[in-house]
């Protein structure tokens, strides 16, 4: 993930989330699990909420904050692209007409308004045979809303049931052998 642009400490801590098995981990757990400090759990979640690949929830009955991988994240994360996409390929178009669409510069606006455009187009079939696929995998589950099925805050999987320290000793899936540390 690094290596595709990530940031260093943002991979780890995604790479952790992604492979606990509730998707949701504490701070004192990140911080135990990879072996750093809460501020560098505290930047890399920042990071992550910023990019809509995590989200923080408060426990419920606690003041503690848990962060939750989304269950859908490369969906998500691509549904965020294509609206970045819509934002770039109007201002190209301003850009392109502002430098006039014969000049050389107007062209190579205009060759990368195209090429956003035709990405655009190509993202969003990609995402309808994608919510297709998953509702025939799914057995039609799915109810084609705005998210189609994508859970966050609202779907808490067995909230009631994550009360626990924040000892991550004490968490009942972390286990000597579960030393789990993410390189990216």
């Amino acid at each position: 993930m690094t290596e595709a642009g990530m940031q260093r400490m943002a991979s780890r801590v995604f790479a952790c989330l992604l492979a606990s098995r509730d998707g949701s981990l504490s701070s004192a757990q990140l911080a135990a699990r990879l072996r750093i400090s809460p501020a560098a759990v505290s930047g890399a979640v920042r990071y992550l909420s910023q990019v809509h690949m995590v989200s923080r929830e408060r426990e419920p009955g606690s003041r503690r904050e848990l962060y939750r991988v989304h269950e859908n994240v490369w969906y998500e994360a691509l549904l965020d692209r294509d609206q970045l996409l819509t934002r770039w390929t109007t201002t190209l178009r301003t850009g392109e007409h502002a430098l006039g669409p014969d000049t050389p510069a107007g062209r190579r606006v205009r060759d990368t308004h195209d090429f956003l455009e035709f990405m655009q187009s190509e993202l969003e079939g990609m995402l309808d045979r994608f919510r297709a696929h998953r509702t025939a995998r799914d057995g039609g589950e799915h109810d084609g809303g705005e998210h189609d099925g994508v859970r966050r805050n609202e779907d808490f999987k067995q909230a009631e049931d994550l009360k626990r320290d924040e000892d991550p000793k004490r968490d009942e899936d972390f286990k000597p052998d579960d030393d789990f540390t993410p390189e990216a």
